[in-house]
Parts: structure tokens; sequence; C-alpha cells
């Protein structure tokens, strides 16, 4: 554990000492991440042990894409957002299911020996790529605002949007009965309980933050700089 702990700081330290120009150059972030695990890893020099089962696997996993989004979120500037919804819709709406579409018709070529549903989940699965591979372009002052932001908007969006079609396609590929119960019931519980909670969570945490704002709790180092991109909406409102 210890030596695990030593090389990921190790790393951590060298990469945040030369992040600001691997941000300028055309590799990102997650790709480097992703390159260093797996030249330490058991496929690489096999220095790096890092023993996980498949539940904590997931949790970590999860946990990941959790802070991802949120911090894709953050710094997100919904003023472009709002002027340009044209473009995350026409992403979302007509891209994503073309890219499923096109990715079926692929996996057709690439992999004959598939049925049919199984390549349909592997292009719902591959479909909802996520903005992060891409970070140099998505950050580039050289592409507009607006294109940048929808990339940002759509990346967020299409997982949870591909989720239960995933869901759906491997409970009819596996037969009726998933992991947890039906394919229905799984849907229902992932999908719709978690946006629920997500949205009564989101609710209750923009209270807190506005009852805190008003009675002048919130530090100016947890409320973010004047010149940030987003506040809590009391702070914005109190701020114009």
């Amino acid at each position: 554990m210890y030596k695990n702990g030593a090389m990921l700081a190790v790393f951590l330290l060298i990469y945040s000492a030369i992040a600001g120009r691997i941000e300028r150059s055309l590799i990102s972030g997650p790709i480097v991440f992703t390159a260093v695990g797996f030249i330490l890893g058991a496929d690489g020099l096999g220095v790096l042990h890092i023993h996980i089962d498949g539940e904590g696997l997931r949790l970590l996993a999860e946990l990941t894409l959790a802070m991802v989004l949120f911090t894709d979120a953050a710094n997100a500037d919904f003023s472009i957002v709002k002027r340009n919804l044209g473009l995350p819709e026409r992403l979302l709406g007509i891209g994503l299911p073309l890219t499923i579409v096109l990715g079926f018709l692929v996996a057709g070529v690439v992999f004959p020996g598939l049925e049919i549903l199984e390549m349909a989940l592997l292009a719902a699965i591959l479909a909802p790529t996520d903005a992060a591979l891409g970070k140099p372009v998505v950050t580039n002052p050289a592409v507009p605002a607006a294109m940048r932001e929808a990339l940002n908007l759509e990346s967020g969006l299409n997982d949870g949007i591909c989720v239960p079609i995933v869901v759906l396609l491997l409970g009819l590929a596996v037969g009726t009965q998933i992991q947890g119960g039906t394919t229905g019931r799984v849907v229902v519980e992932a999908i719709g309980i978690g946006l629920i909670v997500g949205l009564a969570l989101t609710w209750l945490t923009i209270l807190m933050l506005r009852f805190a704002e008003r009675r002048g709790w919130i530090s100016e180092h947890w409320s973010r700089s004047r010149s940030s991109r987003w506040r809590p909406p009391a702070l914005r409102l109190r701020k114009r």
C-alpha cells in the first residue's frame, strides 16, 4: 500500500509541475493518467499493484465520474449555453442517435459474429464519449465559446441518456432477468430514483447555500472569487 501510495504521489507531483504544458498540447490529462497506469500496471512494468474487486472498481468508477461531471458543470458558462441551446440539443437529439446507429453498422462489419442485440449494445456503450479525452479541443480558446460549451454540456448528459438504452439492450440480450431484478425494475431504480434523489439534493443544496449566504456564513474562499463564472443563485443576485 505504501509503495503504491508513494508512486502515485510522485506521479501527481510531476504531473502538477507540467500540467499547464500538457493542457496546451494535443495530449489530455486523462490520456496521460491512463498511459502511466498502463505502463506501471500489471500489463506494463508491473510495479504498481492495486488489488480491487469488481464492486470496489464500480464504486471507484462512479465516484470518478461524479467528480468529473461536477467539475465540468462548475466550470461551465451557462450564459453562453442559454444563448446557444440549439447546439447541445442537436448534439444530443440528432448526433447521439446517429452515432449509435453508425456504431451499430460498423460493429456489423468489424464483428460479424455478434448477434444483433450485442452489436446494438456495443454501439450504445461506445456512443457517449467523454469530452475529457478531448480536453485540449474543448478548452482551446481558438474554438468558439459556444461550441466548447455545447461539447462540454453534451459530454455530461450523453451518459445519462444512454444508460437506460444500455440497460434495456442488456436485458434483452441476456434475457428478461439481469442482476438486481427485471429490466424494467433496474431502469426505474437506476434512472428514476437516481434522478429524483439528484434533483432533491440539488434543491436542498441551493436552499442551504442561499440561507448561509444571506447570513454571511460563506467565506470568499468557498464562494469562489468575484471573477468566477459560477455562483449560487443568491450570490449572483446580490452582486447585481
